[in-house]
């Protein structure tokens, strides 16, 4: 954790002594190319781990199944505060 807050501290000092250069193009293609090669690293790390690789069916079933619940929930409360807005729009 302190390693995490020390890096992130040495990136704040860093942006505020290089603030007065515009960097922003250089900045946003190496932010998505290093979150490309993470990506890259943790399907790298996914693969390798064969208690992962025996449970994809079971984890995209669990995770289908906790799309649909959020989607359908979603939808019951968009349509109940649409409702309500109608509803205060009449009186």
């Amino acid at each position: 954790m302190f390693t995490v807050i020390l890096i992130m501290s040495i990136g704040i000092m860093c942006g505020y002594f290089i603030r007065k250069r515009d960097i922003r193009g250089i900045i946003s293609g190496a932010t998505t190319a290093l979150i490309w090669l993470l990506l890259f690293v943790l399907g790298i790390e996914v693969g390798h781990n064969k208690q992962v690789v025996n449970s994809l069916a079971t984890l995209g079933v669990e995770a289908l199944f906790i799309a649909v619940v959020c989607l359908c929930g979603s939808c019951v409360a968009a349509w109940i505060l649409w409702r309500y807005i109608a509803k205060r729009r009449e009186d």
